[in-house]
């Protein structure tokens, strides 16, 4: 029954074998599994997967074989009202000039734009497409999916079409960054050798080939001598936006997590989607239970460590500048705030975007954080990534 399944392992290059294949199955016979998709993900892959470098491989195995298995139904609750699914189904989609998109106009402000979502909740009792006002599809509401409004929240889509939602009612899941794609990697290894701090610790392990010639000489045998290994000493914390729009740059992001993590002894990463805000996370699967406060990194890692910051910086404007603007979630405190916190925590600091830098000037938030970072702002190309080093050196 699973044999596919095992196939579509085996072409992402998860290494099953037929003897954890038949372990799976004899648990399934035991009842190890509690017969839903998520309980069957994860006796499959404790099974399977017998390494952890593995996990995201074995994700997007199961994502093939098994798409569409679990259809969970799009529910959300302001003050206590839930919108139906079936107004939320995809009949059609809106699709305009670009003349149409600019004659529309948003509501002017995040106040405004979420007292509007209260009010639709409470009056709207039915189904609605192609409208300007109700919670719906293919119109120009600022509330639904599948249509267009320059400032709006997106509800019961599966993914970004315009970039332009303020929020995002669906929760969603992202995978971590492959840390072992090398493609690419040879030549963002090299920028990154540009910021190196040598230091010799550890044990006394390596031969000291001059040392030893001159001890030899001076005593008249041979005489080896050993020092500690010579390592870079820079540390590196990485701070990695995901999802939404990020999703077109994931093979270069993979590329440079890949390199950074080979290149740097003192490494470490955090997820943030958007604009960091008081949580930030180390696993995409367990995001929403298992976040880190900003603060307690802050705290843990000393001003010794370079804060590089990677995300295309395309995101309303309100998540920057309004406190309850998270594109997911309602933050206390505005992201530019925690933007500047983290700079002054660690001075040696820089973003780099994906997105190309003739492309930055029409996007107002490209701007914001361009601003907040005093233009330390540099594109994800080999060239951008030689003036980054350049500016954290």
């Amino acid at each position: 029954m699973f044999r596919p399944f095992l196939d579509s392992l085996r072409r992402h290059g998860v290494p099953a074998s037929l003897r954890e294949y038949l372990d799976l199955l004899a648990g399934l016979k035991a009842g190890l599994s509690d017969w839903t998709p998520e309980g069957f993900y994860h006796l499959a892959r404790i099974t399977l997967v017998k390494d952890e470098a593995h996990i995201d491989r074995f994700d997007r195995a199961f994502a093939e074989s098994f798409s569409g298995l679990d259809e969970i139904p799009v529910e959300a609750l302001i003050n206590e009202v839930s919108i139906p699914r079936e107004w939320l189904e995809k009949l059609a989609e809106k699709l305009l000039t670009p003349e149409e998109r600019a004659a529309i106009e948003g509501p002017g402000s995040f106040e405004e734009l979420m007292k509007r979502l209260r009010e639709r909740l409470a009056e709207q009792q039915g189904r609605h497409q192609g409208g300007n006002k109700w919670i719906g599809t293919a119109g120009t509401s600022p509330f639904g999916a599948y249509g267009y409004n320059p400032e709006g929240v997106r509800i019961g889509q599966h993914e970004s079409r315009h970039r332009r939602a303020v929020k995002v009612w669906d929760k969603r899941e992202f995978r971590d960054f492959d840390d072992s794609v090398e493609l690419g990697t040879r030549n963002i290894k090299v920028a990154l050798k540009r910021l190196r701090e040598w230091a010799r610790h550890g044990a006394a392990d390596e031969l000291d080939l001059p040392g030893t010639i001159r001890a030899s000489a001076e005593h008249g045998y041979i005489d080896v001598q050993t020092r500690p290994e010579r390592r870079n000493a820079v540390k590196v914390l990485l701070f990695l936006d995901v999802g939404g729009s990020m999703d077109d740059h994931t093979r270069r992001v993979d590329e440079l997590f890949s390199a950074a993590r080979a290149e740097f002894k003192h490494f470490e990463h955090f997820y943030f989607h958007n604009c960091v805000y008081e949580a930030l996370w180390k696993d995409n699967n367990r995001r929403w239970t298992e976040t880190i406060p900003t603060w307690e990194v802050m705290n843990r890692f000393g001003r010794d460590y370079k804060a590089i910051f990677v995300g295309d910086a395309s995101m309303s404007p309100y998540e920057i500048a309004v406190p309850g603007g998270a594109n997911e979630h309602w933050n206390p405190e505005p992201g530019e705030l925690w933007l500047r916190r983290l700079r002054e925590t660690w001075p040696d600091n820089v973003w780099l975007n994906p997105v190309p830098q003739d492309h930055w000037q029409y996007t107002r938030s490209i701007s914001m954080i361009r601003e907040i970072f005093d233009d330390r702002m540099a594109p994800l190309t080999l060239e951008g990534l030689t003036e980054a080093m350049r500016l954290l050196g």
